[in-house]
């Protein structure tokens, strides 16, 4: 139960270089546009297996539109990107990837366990699998600590339960790949605190990899590895501690600071010798 879980362990400053053989998701020269406007510019990175990557920037960099395209319902998506091992939006990946957007997909005049079972019924349907889909809704529910509100209409929950309900959702199928669109935006201390535990333990006990976006630079340092994104491009691709050491900060907040006053001022120099 998330409630009584510890706080989730930091990562391990020695977190290996992710290779493509290795990489859960694999980006080269990935562009997006919405016309007029490019939204994503050349990004090129890999996100490894079996870690949770932070992908953080300030609100309107392109970490949605990111995400929408590496579970394929992005469109005018250029370059290459594969996800496990497949082309983004393939139909294979349908059941190995869950997603949680940022705004609650749920019906609110169902309950929670209702909601579950009918997204259960869609990921693993018919009758001889009635039974590890009850099993799967009630672990999902233990795992986003939503036990006692199994039996409660959504429409009646807070937004923080709401959220929960979401992830439960998309942890019912046990994904390979977790695709979190800020997941603890407006969700008390105590609670983001024991969602981090509830991705620590996805990932370790699970081995499943997590994309987590936020725009709050303190959950960065829960992560594995980051994905700093400015402006629809990537600043850097790197673990905490790296990213520290490479500018000489304390914490990630002020190297992201850093790299954006690097990239403001090559910009300015560019300008200057056009």
């Amino acid at each position: 139960m998330m409630n009584n879980a510890p706080g989730p362990p930091r990562p391990n400053a020695t977190t290996p270089e992710p290779t493509a053989a290795h990489a859960a998701v694999r980006a080269e020269n990935l562009t997006v546009t919405r016309s007029p406007r490019t939204v994503l510019r050349n990004l090129g990175f890999t996100i490894p297996r079996g870690q949770i990557t932070g992908l953080l920037g300030p609100s309107g960099c392109g970490k949605s539109t990111l995400m929408r395209a590496i579970v394929g319902t992005q469109a005018k998506v250029t370059g290459t990107l594969d996800v496990l091992g497949r082309p983004a939006g393939h139909p294979t990946l349908r059941t190995r990837i869950g997603y949680v957007t940022q705004a609650p997909s749920v019906y609110d005049d169902l309950t929670v366990r209702q909601n579950l079972d009918y997204f259960a019924a869609i990921l693993d349907p018919g009758r001889p699998a009635a039974a590890r889909r009850h099993d799967n809704v009630t672990r999902a529910i233990a795992d986003v600590d939503l036990t006692t509100h199994a039996d409660a209409l959504a429409g009646n929950l807070s937004g923080g339960q709401r959220s929960r309900v979401s992830l439960a959702v998309a942890l019912l199928g046990t994904p390979e790949l977790l695709v979190l669109d800020e997941p603890t935006v407006g969700l008390d201390p105590v609670l983001r605190r024991d969602l981090w535990t509830l991705f620590h333990d996805i990932a370790a006990s699970r081995g499943a990899t997590l994309l987590v976006s936020s725009h709050v630079m303190d959950e960065a340092e829960r992560c594995h590895r980051l994905l700093l994104m400015r402006e629809g491009e990537l600043l850097a691709d790197d673990t905490p501690q790296a990213l520290r050491t490479r500018t000489g900060a304390e914490t990630v907040e002020e190297a992201f600071l850093h790299l954006v006053d690097e990239a403001k001022a090559a910009a300015r120099t560019k300008e200057t010798t056009r």
